[in-house]
């Protein structure tokens, strides 16, 4: 059976314009990151399903207004 998932409209990256993808680390964090250049949301940790859910409409959120870590020499 497929799982039911919630799919995002991500904006471009706001420092290259590269593609966001929604990643998740280790099955208790979800952050979006950019295919090209790096740049990414701060983590956002879950415990179950339903708080998965709800941060991935967050990291997706914080995306989508351009609250990003900028990978620049330096930062």
């Amino acid at each position: 059976m497929m799982e039911e998932r919630d799919i995002f409209d991500l904006e471009d990256c706001p420092d290259c314009r590269g593609t966001g993808i929604i990643c998740h680390e280790g099955g208790w964090c979800v952050y979006v990151e950019c295919a090209n250049c790096g740049s990414h949301t701060t983590y956002v940790e879950y415990k179950n399903e339903e708080e998965k859910a709800g941060a991935e409409r967050m990291v997706a959120t914080l995306w989508n207004r351009g609250k990003v870590i900028h990978m620049n020499p330096g930062e």
